[in-house]
C-alpha cells in the first residue's frame, strides 16, 4: 500500500472535505466555457419550444401525414432494433469473449458507421443491395426481392447506422460481467449454449436493454442513409426525419411540430436510460 492509499484509508469518513476541494467549487476559468457549452446545446432546443405553434398543435398532430410518418418511424425503428439484437448481440459476444486474429480490425470496422457520413452509408448500401449491387442483383434475379426504395430498405438503412450503438453497449457489459458465474455453470455441466442463454444473457441484460434503447433512438432519427437508400415516399419510406425535411421547404410550423415529436421521444428515452441503466453520482 502506498503512502497515498494509507492516508486515504486512515482519513475518517466523518471529516468534511476541505473548502475548495475537487467537486465542490468550479474554477472560474472552467465555469464560463462550461456555461457557454450548455447554452450552445440548450438554446436550439429552446428555440423549438418558443417558435412552436401551440395554438394549432393538436390539429397539426392529427393530420394524416404526421400520423402516417410517425407510425412508419416507430415500426421501422422497432424492426431495425430487433434485427440489430439478432445480429449484434452474437457479434458483441464474439468480440468480448473470443480471441481471434484480426479482432481489433473487426472492432474498428464495426464502429465505422458511427463516424461514417450517413449519406455515404446509403450509397454503400445501394452498391451492395441495389438491383445491380453485389447482393441485390442476386436477390432480384433469384427471389425477385428488391430492397431499395421500400419499407424494408428503411429498416436495413436504420439497422446499418444503429447497430454499432448496441454492439458497443453489449460488449462493454460482457467485459464487465463476472465470468465466475459462467465458469461455475460450465463446471456443473452446462453446455455453451445453455450457459449463454441462462447465465450470460441475464448477467448483461441491463447492458442489452440500454444498447437496444439507444439503437432504437438512433434508428428513429436516421435521415441520410434512409433518404439515399430508401427514398422519400409518403406512407412507404417517409419517416419522421424525412417528413421534417420535406415540411421545412413548404411549412415551417409543420416542421417544428414534427421536430417537437422527435425531441419529446429523445428526451423521454434519455431520461429513462439515466434512471434505469446509467448510474451517475
Amino acid at each position: 500500500m502506498t503512502d497515498l492509499d494509507e492516508a486515504v484509508a486512515a482519513r475518517p469518513d466523518t471529516v468534511p472535505p476541505r473548502r475548495g476541494s475537487p467537486g465542490r467549487r468550479a474554477p472560474a476559468a472552467l465555469l464560463l466555457p462550461a456555461t457557454l457549452g450548455l447554452l450552445f446545446l440548450i438554446l436550439p432546443l429552446a428555440g423549438l419550444l418558443v417558435r412552436a405553434p401551440w395554438t394549432t398543435l393538436p390539429q397539426r398532430l392529427a393530420q394524416p401525414g404526421v400520423l402516417t410518418a410517425l407510425r412508419l418511424s416507430l415500426q421501422c425503428a422497432t424492426l431495425a432494433t430487433l434485427l440489430c439484437l439478432a445480429l449484434g448481440v452474437p457479434l458483441a459476444w464474439l468480440l468480448a469473449r473470443v480471441d481471434f486474429p484480426g479482432r481489433r480490425l473487426v472492432r474498428a470496422l464495426v464502429t465505422v458507421p458511427l463516424v461514417l457520413p450517413p449519406v455515404v452509408g446509403g450509397v454503400a448500401l445501394l452498391l451492395v443491395f441495389g438491383r445491380r449491387g453485389l447482393v441485390g442483383e442476386w436477390l432480384d434475379g433469384t427471389f425477385g426481392v428488391t430492397l431499395p426504395f421500400t419499407t424494408t430498405g428503411v429498416v436495413i438503412a436504420e439497422a446499418f447506422v444503429a447497430m454499432p450503438f448496441l454492439i458497443i453497449a453489449v460488449e462493454g457489459a460482457l467485459r464487465g460481467a463476472d465470468r465466475r458465474y459462467e465458469e461455475a455453470a460450465a463446471t456443473l455441466g452446462a453446455g455453451r449454449w445453455t450457459t449463454f442463454t441462462h447465465v450470460t444473457l441475464p448477467l448483461v441484460a441491463p447492458g442489452i436493454a440500454a444498447g437496444a434503447v439507444l439503437c432504437w433512438a438512433r434508428a428513429l432519427g436516421e435521415f441520410g442513409a434512409t433518404i439515399t437508400f430508401a427514398g422519400n415516399y409518403p406512407g412507404t419510406t417517409q419517416t419522421m426525419p424525412l417528413a421534417v425535411y420535406l415540411a421545412l421547404e413548404t411549412d415551417l410550423d409543420a416542421a417544428i411540430v414534427l421536430s417537437l415529436i422527435l425531441l419529446t421521444v429523445s428526451v423521454a428515452i434519455l431520461a429513462g436510460l439515466r434512471d434505469r441503466w446509467i448510474s451517475a453520482p
